[in-house]
């Protein structure tokens, strides 16, 4: 590589930018057993044809660079497979990023996060994504910002995202993801198959035969584990899955209370319903009352997630316990393994889940709750 050729200053950054998005560059083949020498910013500077400075503004999200040039010098950090040095000039910060903010299962997944970072001297950011631009800028004002990392509630990040996280040595991991995550993700969750499992099992020791379900989003991959759960303890005891018992949902009260009353329309209604989480488990409970059920003498209801609500209604709701506060905090600590330049020990955790019955069920035709029972 000659010397001369390294630009110092782009007279025309969209000029330079076509010109360099037109040639074609392979790196350069890697020889087995030979240890791959370290991509420089340098490097990255004549692949793109750009000055370093240009390049650093873009590594480190600035805003003075055209879309054009950063999604070619992006495009250059993923292919050569650039990684950023660890920055210990980072702010003692680490980032969550939600969905939203508006349940109890957002507030407990803080409380833990929150914690788990208090305890090793951070403090912690909270972006939702359901405020206004959010949705479009979070990424860049967070990188532009700086970091230690990124924790993701029910969210994804594009190929580009990761590629630029990877690029800056920022490591990012995933709860509850919305879909499989790849091998070089890390990822914290729960045992959602097994909590479906438990709960409708559940609801079968105690005899129930027509048992409904209101699902969360599809696209949700803790919500597909708690259905397959549901659909292998009912094929587990020789009862077969009927479609019309299966409802779909959103996890929220709205669509547990409307899909409720769909199910009480049925010719043959259920006479127990698994609800994919408490807040679904809610609006059950309200669309029963409104039906003149009494739970759990008419219907028997089984949330997911345990809320602190969840043990002072009425009455107090059989659930499938989520370690909630736990995760948040096994996502801290493998965000901050990451994050000290060190390969985190598990990729991917799955915290257990427990079924906690309460007053909310009983055998179908009781006039009593069973007595509330420890965790099974």
């Amino acid at each position: 590589m000659s010397g001369s050729h390294v630009v110092a200053q782009t007279p025309s950054e969209g000029a330079v930018a076509a010109s360099a998005a037109a040639r074609t560059r392979r790196p350069a083949p890697q020889v087995p057993g030979r240890p791959r020498r370290r991509v420089t910013l340098a490097q990255i500077a004549e692949e793109t044809g750009l000055s370093m400075a240009t390049v650093s503004k873009v590594l480190n999200g600035k805003p003075d660079v055209s879309a054009r040039t950063r999604a070619l010098v992006r495009q250059a950090l993923l292919t050569s497979g650039y990684r950023k040095r660890a920055n210990d000039d980072a702010p003692p910060l680490i980032d969550i990023v939600f969905n939203d903010f508006d349940s109890p299962w957002a507030i407990e997944i803080v409380r833990g996060a929150a914690a788990a970072a208090q305890a090793e001297g951070l403090t912690v950011a909270f972006t939702a994504l359901s405020e206004g631009d959010e949705r479009r800028v979070w990424f860049d004002h967070i990188t532009s910002r700086g970091t230690r990392g990124i924790i993701l509630l029910l969210s994804q990040l594009t190929q580009r995202q990761k590629a630029v996280l990877v690029a800056r040595g920022l490591p990012f991991v995933v709860v509850d993801p919305t879909a499989e995550p790849g091998p070089e993700v890390s990822s914290v969750g729960a045992t959602n198959w097994s909590g479906g499992l438990a709960a409708t099992k559940h609801l079968i020791d105690l005899g129930h035969r027509r048992i409904g379900i209101i699902t969360g989003p599809p696209e949700l991959l803790c919500s597909r584990a708690r259905l397959d759960g549901y659909r292998a303890a009912l094929e587990r005891a020789g009862l077969s899955v009927n479609d019309q018992l299966v409802r779909p949902g959103d996890f929220r009260v709205k669509a547990g209370y409307e899909q409720a009353k769909v199910l009480f329309n049925l010719r043959e209604r259920p006479t127990a319903i698994f609800a994919g989480s408490d807040l679904s488990a809610l609006g059950v409970l309200r669309a029963a009352r409104e039906a003149g059920f009494h739970v759990p003498e008419d219907l028997s209801v089984v949330g997911f997630d345990d809320i602190p609500l969840a043990a002072w209604i009425t009455p107090a709701l059989t659930t499938v316990r989520q370690p909630l506060t736990e995760m948040a905090a096994v996502a801290v600590r493998t965000l901050l393994e990451g994050a000290e330049g060190g390969e985190p020990p598990r990729r991917r955790v799955e915290l257990a889940t427990d079924l906690i019955v309460r007053e909310s069920t009983a055998p179908p035709g009781a006039t009593s709750p069973v007595v509330p029972e420890e965790p099974l």
